[in-house]
């Protein structure tokens, strides 16, 4: 397979203003080197790069900050909470800003020659990356110190730090500034039923204005193009145009951006990219392709909103649909034309736009140009394409190609012009995703034995408005209950299960839990009854074998995660709760409310096929266990905990499930995961399996337990 390359240089010209440095393929000024050139030059030039960067750090970390704002937060510190809170967000803004300004600084710095030699390739790499270390380093300090790990970064993504904030601004008394946060982390997390419900009260309150409802994170090039829709409804359409126009100036802006911060390791799922190879072109190729694969996606990223898992559908074609109709609204026939002809290039043939060509030219009396800058795009966008594939097969990774362009809605066919949506309605998922939710669940059973003659049915699939679902109560004792919560007092860690996040899923409450076989090693240690311990072992697989027997599965349920867990109420944080104990979810896969689906695909856990919960006490105020639609915000059923009560259900996308707040009290439970699949079974449990087997035949004593905790999930 072989590129043609030509004729980029002058288009790339043409667009320096609307799209500049939009790819690696295009033809720049050259830089050309003597034939003396000797690898030493190089040496010389990072050596003296590496003396003029060793300067002091100019900026603080962000992850650092967020731990102190955090801190503060539970200290009830709230002063500090928004000074350290928006000195992270000012400092992770800062450093993508960087890089960004950087990267491309040094490209342009030191381009590539239009002849290459191996020399004169890593000539410029090295220079390129002696550049942007110091580049980087002046502006914000030792680039070590900006290395974040990736649940901060997540953190930041889902916009957690504008939950704390609003909460810290809602107690200082500051409402108009609780009420831009709280509508920021909203805006990316609409599944918090209660943060809508309390952004309504905020318009009540006295000092907050509909101005004070900003999206303080808003992409520039999402915003302009939903106001232009917006405006383009209303029969406004020169006010449209002209945001339509500023969108599609952002959009291109924002493309640049995403591709700068595509800088250092990728992944492909299943491939390591770290991993020894023997040839340097071989590893090279392979980060190159990473980091394409990347840049490349940035079609996706720059049509999602944050917070979705798909993007909209035919978002860049459509602004040149709305456009071509706009201008000939305006009877700007010439204007729309051309924006027709743009958007045919990514859907050739299209019938109605096809025609619409046909009646622009016979008015204008010639024919027109597409815009250059959206020509130039895809064809980039195909010879990357033709480069990933390559990519892809030398790595040994399977690539498929996303489906970026589909145009199948927003579009009126009557009129022959774009739908009149909100711009914001339509998705479309990836290639290669698989929808788990519209195929039918297969030989679906329920209603078979109890097992133990204590249990009680208290509502089955029908009652609780679902599929595969079953409250049940008095699984365990009322003793058997106490004396398993005097184990999680003695034996759960905060964060466990979260890499020691101690509230991972929101910063009103603590997060504590502990594994089956670390109990069992605190009972062979003493520090706990070892009796205590093999109640929860024993707890755990009654409630597998009635999960087991109530669905008829014809096959053995496995384990595949058994969690001892208590959510506990933080003092002086539960007024004005908008939050969920735990935000609605499906067990083993990626739910999308806006598009009314749920993916199977990593990092969900694809292979859990049913869960249960068996609770240990009631005396808490909130922490309902609720069911809801897969818009994760129509409730279906409600669940109050008790003592003994456990509900199970299958772990599909046909059961989202999620917790209300525990405004009080400490709320604990055995929560269970299982699998069909024994290659998922729990490690941890055959190894307590084990532990169980030696306590059971007496072999254990003289020779010691070998118990490796591993509680990574």
């Amino acid at each position: 397979m072989s590129l043609n390359l030509n004729g980029l240089q002058n288009e790339a010209e043409l667009i320096a203003v609307t799209a500049p440095r939009l790819t690696l393929l295009q033809s720049e000024p050259k830089l050309r080197m003597d034939g003396n050139f000797s690898p030493a030059v190089v040496f010389s030039v990072l050596v003296l790069s590496a003396v003029l960067s060793s300067s002091l750090a100019l900026l603080e970390p962000y992850d650092l900050l967020y731990d102190n704002a955090v801190q503060a937060f539970y200290n009830s510190d709230y002063e500090n909470v928004v000074r350290y809170m928006e000195g992270a967000l000012s400092s992770y803004a800062e450093v993508r800003r960087t890089k960004v300004r950087c990267r491309l600084r040094c490209q342009d710095q030191h381009p590539f020659d239009e002849t290459f030699s191996d020399l004169l390739f890593f000539d410029v790499v090295l220079r390129r990356a002696a550049c942007l270390d110091k580049c980087i380093e002046e502006k914000i300090g030792t680039q070590s110190m900006h290395r974040v790990s990736e649940d901060v970064v997540q953190d930041f993504h889902r916009r957690i730090p504008y939950n704390y904030l609003q909460l810290a601004y809602q107690k200082l008394k500051q409402p108009d500034k609780a009420a831009a946060a709280a509508h920021t982390y909203f805006q990316a997390n609409p599944e918090h039923v209660e943060m809508g419900q309390d952004l309504e009260q905020y318009k009540d309150l006295q000092g907050v204005k509909r101005e004070h409802f900003v999206d303080r994170e808003a992409r520039p090039h999402q915003r302009s193009f939903t106001a232009a829709v917006r405006l383009y409804d209303m029969g406004d359409y020169e006010g449209a145009l002209k945001l339509f126009e500023e969108a599609l100036l952002e959009y291109y802006k924002a493309d640049v951006d995403c591709r700068a911060l595509c800088q250092g390791p990728q992944k492909f799922e299943g491939h390591d990219h770290l991993r020894y190879r023997y040839s340097l072109h071989e590893l090279v190729s392979d980060h190159f392709t990473q980091v394409l694969h990347c840049e490349h996606e940035c079609v996706r990223d720059l049509a999602t909103r944050p917070g979705r898992l798909s993007p909209m559908e035919n978002y860049l074609p459509l602004h040149y649909d709305y456009l071509q109709f706009a201008y000939f609204k305006v009877d700007r026939v010439e204007e729309a034309l051309q924006c027709a002809l743009t958007y045919l290039l990514f859907h050739d043939g299209e019938e109605f736009l096809t025609d619409n060509v046909d009646y622009y030219s016979e008015v204008l009396g010639h024919d027109g140009e597409p815009r250059q800058e959206a020509a130039w795009y895809l064809r980039r966008h195909k010879q990357e394409l033709e480069l990933l594939l390559i990519g892809s097969k030398t790595m040994g990774v399977e690539f498929t190609e996303g489906n970026y362009w589909s145009s199948t809605g927003g579009r009126d066919n009557s009129n022959r012009i774009p739908s009149g949506t909100d711009g914001w309605m339509e998705y479309v998922p990836i290639s290669e995703k698989k929808n788990v939710t519209v195929a039918a669940l297969q030989q679906l059973k329920e209603g078979g034995p109890l097992v133990y003659d204590s249990v009680r049915l208290v509502q089955n699939s029908a009652a609780l408005n679902g599929t595969q679902r079953v409250l049940l109560d008095h699984v365990i004792s009322e003793e058997e209950c106490t004396e398993l919560r005097h184990l999680a007092h003695a034996v759960t860690i905060a964060g466990d299960g979260y890499r020691g996040r101690m509230s991972p899923h929101t910063p009103n409450e603590k997060f504590e839990g502990a594994t089956v076989l670390k109990t069992l090693q605190y009972g062979y240690e003493g520090r706990v009854p070892m009796r205590s311990a093999r109640l929860f072992y024993d707890t755990s697989e009654r409630a597998r074998q009635i999960v087991e027997s109530y669905f008829m599965l014809n096959s053995t349920l496995h384990f595949s995660y058994t969690h001892l867990v208590c959510r506990t109420a933080i003092t002086g944080q539960q007024d004005h709760r908008n939050d969920l104990s735990h935000p609605i979810h499906a067990d083993n896969c990626l739910l999308d409310p806006d598009a009314n689906e749920c993916w199977k695909e990593p990092p969900a856990y694809t292979y859990r096929d049913y869960s249960a919960l068996l609770y240990l006490n009631g005396d808490f105020e909130g922490g309902e266990f609720i069911f809801t639609e897969m818009d994760a915000k129509t409730v279906t059923a409600s669940v109050k905990p008790m003592c003994g009560r456990m509900v199970g259900f299958s772990s599909g996308g046909e059961n989202p499930h999620g917790v209300k707040a525990v405004t009080s009290g400490q709320r604990c439970a055995v929560a269970l995961w299982f699998t069909l699949d024994p290659l998922f079974r729990e490690l941890e449990r055959l190894q307590a399996d084990e532990v169980i087997l030696a306590l059971d035949t007496q072999s254990v004593w003289g020779q010691g337990l070998n118990i490796n905790p591993k509680d990574e999930l």
